[in-house]
């Protein structure tokens, strides 16, 4: 009971998450950065869909520039990964 009410917490802050990224209110450099708990199982394809003129196509293609497999959750990228997405957003 304890784990399903847990799973619901972290369901409900991803989607406001979510929201928030769509209407501007948090910045995807800063959850790449220093991700919340929250959001460490996260898929990055999903978190990156959620970003203003993302579809699954851009998203998809910024993953295999920065050669990040699609099903890679944003606590398990690497120095490497996480420091190239925050680059390829900070240019933009």
């Amino acid at each position: 009971m304890e784990a399903l009410q847990r799973a619901n917490e972290i369901r409900v802050r991803r989607a406001k998450l979510k929201r928030d990224l769509k209407e501007g209110g948090a910045r995807i450099e800063d959850i790449l950065g220093q991700p919340p708990e929250y959001v460490e199982t996260a898929k990055v394809l999903d978190i990156l869909m959620a970003v203003p003129k993302f579809g699954r196509v851009k998203a998809a293609r910024l993953l295999n520039q920065c050669r990040i497999s699609q099903s890679k959750t944003v606590g398990g990228l690497s120095d490497r990964q996480r420091g190239e997405l925050i680059a390829l957003f900070s240019r933009s």
